[in-house]
């Protein structure tokens, strides 16, 4: 192992043992066997040590998503990124917090992977007729939503202590993202001839994105998906 992998291994380690998620980079560089000029010579200082802690937790959340295979179902594969980013949370609560740090000014490249990720499915949840929203706002909200309830349960957690609550956040929101027939058991089905404008608009435009139509010029195509997501935000 480098030497570079040896500080970023042990201060990973110390952030995840220390009981505030914070820690020293003289304490980094006793636990490594290494001086000071080591450490700076290869992460410039604190924050820079602190921010590839930060890239290698998000590179760790990500490596299950990368190799996960899209199911038949998005909203089953939501359901289960949903949940799946609470356990990583849960299981590594100091360095998800810092993760999500407000001091994070410029999001890690991870994690605007990790949007591009969730987006992605809620367009495969749009082609087949079971969103209501934009994919995009859908998608801004079910992160925000996701994040929010991790971060009250691994900083509060005398406070936070229903086992079920990510759970019931998640449904919440996802009432709100899916049509009532995907989210409601035994409701009646949408059928073509019954949804609204918006989501009508909504799943046209994420078709029209997966298999652009060679009926139009790039400009139309640009100008027609613009159309569509104005009228999937009347709703």
């Amino acid at each position: 192992m480098s030497t570079k992998a040896r500080i970023l291994a042990v201060a990973a380690e110390l952030v995840a043992q220390s009981p505030d998620g914070d820690v020293s980079t003289r304490a980094v560089c006793e636990a490594a066997g290494v001086g000071a000029p080591a450490l700076y010579r290869h992460f410039g200082d604190k924050e820079g040590l602190l921010s590839a802690v930060v890239d290698h937790g998000w590179e760790r959340y990500l490596a299950s998503k990368r190799e996960r295979r899209p199911g038949t179902d998005p909203v089953q594969d939501l359901r289960d990124g949903w949940d799946s980013h609470t356990e990583f949370a849960l299981r590594n609560p100091n360095l998800y917090r810092l993760m999500n740090s407000p001091a994070m000014r410029t999001p890690p490249a991870a994690a605007l992977e990790s949007h591009r990720i969730l987006t992605a499915d809620l367009r495969r949840a749009a082609e087949q007729g079971k969103v209501r929203l934009a994919p995009e706002l859908a998608a801004q909200m079910i992160m925000s939503a996701n994040v929010g309830v991790c971060l009250m349960l691994v900083s509060r957690p005398a406070t936070f202590t229903d086992e079920t609550l990510s759970r019931r956040v998640r449904d919440a929101v996802h009432a709100v993202v899916f049509t009532p027939d995907v989210t409601t058991p035994g409701a009646r089905p949408a059928t073509p001839d019954t949804p609204g404008v918006p989501a009508t608009a909504i799943r046209l435009g994420a078709q029209l994105r997966q298999n652009p139509s060679p009926a139009f010029t790039p400009a139309e195509a640009a100008l027609f998906t613009e159309w569509l997501d104005r009228l999937s935000h009347t709703g």
